[in-house]
């Protein structure tokens, strides 16, 4: 089985196929998020009928609930959640990041206390690849430490030396046939940090490589510059995942440096709290000024709560708490996306991306 393929290229944009135990996907590629073995409020029929080809979820939440031999004794994590395409698993390196006050990590692994009850536990690099092996996922990450942005390139040295020492044992235990690793980039906004992590992942031979490390406070043009000068140095024959990365504006700079792979939180979250996407930017539904709109969220599009329910309709829902309004406003999202990728796609295999870039943002506006 050929894992990746690169299809088309157009400048440094690509059109790629990954192909996966559970079936094969176009890149690029947007993920939805499904932490918990769940993309919220969504069911796994809603994903397949928006074209969703693969879904990410977490090791560390599914590791502390409902366990990792619940899951194994209902035959792995697609037969427990009932999706049959796809999964991409995060190792638990960001989650863990962000509970400082509950973690400490040495170059063993991370001592952390379960945010859930207090228990205490501990990762090692080969654990969280032992996991995901349990989980069944089809594309999983290497246990990395996610630093908080900083200047500090002693802290951000220190804490690379880490996560390569991290990938060399879990790329070492990793042993699954069906199962693609991945190695993940980081080293602050510091460009030979990052030269040095790609150089050492690379000499490792991992089956694709991610950008980690940011969208963690550093600003957008310290995003695009880390993602670009990492991307050039990235191998051109393994796909490149960009991590927690993944509005519109985001992923339109970004292709156009090589990215494949993207993953975010933020088009489901927006849509549990009445914000949707289109084409002219994010919409605010739960606001005063829909009370009387009677078209739908967005005039072209063909989801099924553009078909069917009114903006004047969906505000309501909002208003009096009905959980059918998040469930119509992630919907729609979800296949803002998925139709945005195909769009992106569309514009490589045609040659004409700076033009359709161009297009899009003639009236998409960046309003959050």
């Amino acid at each position: 089985m050929q894992f990746f393929k690169i299809t088309h290229k157009y400048k440094k944009a690509r059109v790629g196929e990954i192909e996966t135990k559970h079936g094969k996907f176009l890149t690029p590629v947007f993920m939805p998020v499904g932490t918990q073995a769940t993309v919220k409020i969504m069911t796994p029929q809603d994903l397949k009928e928006l074209g969703v080809p693969i879904i990410l979820s977490n090791t560390y939440h599914l590791y502390l609930r409902p366990g990792i031999d619940i899951i194994e004794k209902a035959g792995g994590l697609h037969k427990f959640m009932s999706w049959d395409g796809p999964i991409l698993t995060d190792s638990g390196g960001f989650q863990v990041f962000s509970m400082s006050k509950l973690r400490a990590i040495t170059e063993k692994g991370i001592n952390f206390k379960s945010h859930f009850d207090g228990s205490e536990h501990f990762f090692t690099p080969e654990k969280a690849i032992e996991i995901q092996n349990k989980l069944g996922s089809d594309i999983i990450m290497s246990l990395d430490e996610c630093p908080a942005y900083s200047e500090d390139k002693k802290e951000i040295a220190k804490s690379l030396d880490i996560t390569l020492k991290w990938a060399k044992r879990g790329r070492e235990y990793h042993k699954s046939s069906d199962q693609f690793l991945f190695g993940i980039i980081q080293g602050g906004i510091f460009e030979d940090l990052r030269e040095k992590s790609i150089k050492e992942l690379i000499d490792l031979d991992f089956s694709g490589y991610s950008i980690g490390g940011v969208s963690i406070g550093e600003g957008k043009e310290l995003i695009y510059k880390i993602t670009k000068f990492c991307t050039e140095r990235m191998p051109e024959e393994k796909p490149r995942y960009l991590m927690g990365v993944g509005t519109p504006e985001d992923i339109w700079e970004t292709v156009e440096m090589g990215v494949d792979m993207f993953d975010c939180v933020f088009p489901t979250r927006i849509a549990r709290n009445g914000t949707v996407y289109t084409k002219y930017g994010l919409l605010k539904i739960r606001n005063g000024d829909f009370k009387e709109d009677f078209k739908p969220i967005e005039d072209d599009c063909d989801c099924y709560a553009c078909k069917n329910f009114t903006r004047a309709y969906i505000r309501h829902l909002f208003n009096v708490h009905e959980i059918l309004g998040m469930r119509l406003t992630t919907l729609h999202n979800i296949h803002f996306m998925i139709r945005l990728m195909k769009k992106i796609r569309n514009a490589i295999l045609n040659d004409s991306y700076e033009k359709e870039k161009q297009e899009f943002f003639k009236n998409y506006k960046i309003d959050i």
